[in-house]
């Protein structure tokens, strides 16, 4: 859905501009220049005419600047974005067994990943600065120093409407969103890898063999075991010590009744 609105504010743009030349000979006056523009911004393609305020003769102009290969970057990412994730998806809910088979799924995925990381990272930033050159390449009052009328200081030359870059400053937002968006992917895609399993096998390994060499030599040998210590049959349980004729049990009784 990020990619979505990212190529769609970008790609689905278009603007106007308009600018109003009046001449000292009103009837050579157009207060009314419409001049257009869209993706991909080859300003330098734009043409518009504008009066010269020396007769009826008109002159053409265009707009400069190419910014088309930022605009076109950013874009293309966008779309290969939302094209991989779209596969991705339908390779997580249906095929989940071939994705984890000899774990070359999560590899590919995990790779894959990391460079649209790094490429919406650099996709947003050249076309940041790409917008900011078209803003400054479309300035009504940057256009008006083009044209030879408003040279003069007899002609009024003023700006009527500048173009609307909400949408194309919201492609922007989206492009770096995207970029924090897959790069917190990069984390949960590596879980999904060997490489983390075989991290964790590890940390278990090592975590079995402490408490081993702990319980050898320790509390569980023979010195409170079955062989000896307080579990030894022989030192209470057995009929030697005090259970025998000797002992507290028969011998006492038995001298009380002959002094009877």
């Amino acid at each position: 859905l990020f990619a979505i609105f990212a190529f769609a504010t970008c790609g689905g743009y278009s603007g106007e501009l308009r600018l109003s030349v009046d001449c000292a000979n009103k009837s050579e006056s157009d207060l009314s220049i419409d001049i257009a523009f869209a993706y991909p911004f080859r300003l330098h393609q734009v043409n518009f005419e504008a009066p010269t305020c020396e007769g009826r003769r008109k002159e053409t102009l265009a707009l400069i600047g190419d910014f088309s290969s930022s605009a076109e970057f950013f874009v293309t990412i966008a779309v290969f974005a939302f094209l991989y994730s779209l596969a991705a998806t339908v390779v997580y809910i249906f095929f989940q067994n071939k994705y984890r088979e000899n774990n070359r799924g999560p590899l590919i995925d995990f790779i894959v990943t990391v460079v649209f990381s790094f490429l919406w990272l650099v996709s947003s930033s050249a076309w940041a600065k790409g917008l900011s050159d078209v803003k400054i390449a479309t300035d009504p009052d940057e256009v008006l120093l083009l044209m030879s009328a408003c040279k003069q200081q007899s002609n009024k030359c003023l700006p009527v409407r500048s173009p609307v870059m909400s949408s194309l400053n919201t492609s922007v937002v989206f492009g770096y969103l995207n970029f924090i968006l897959w790069a917190g992917n990069i984390w949960f895609v590596f879980k999904e890898t060997g490489w983390h399993s075989s991290g964790q096998r590890h940390a278990a390994d090592t975590m079995e063999k402490q408490p081993s060499g702990y319980n050898q030599g320790g509390y569980n040998q023979d010195s409170y075991g079955p062989a000896g210590g307080y579990n030894q049959p022989g030192s209470y349980g057995q009929v030697g010590e005090y259970g025998q004729s000797q002992s507290y049990g028969q011998s006492g009784p038995t001298s009380f009744a002959n002094q009877i």
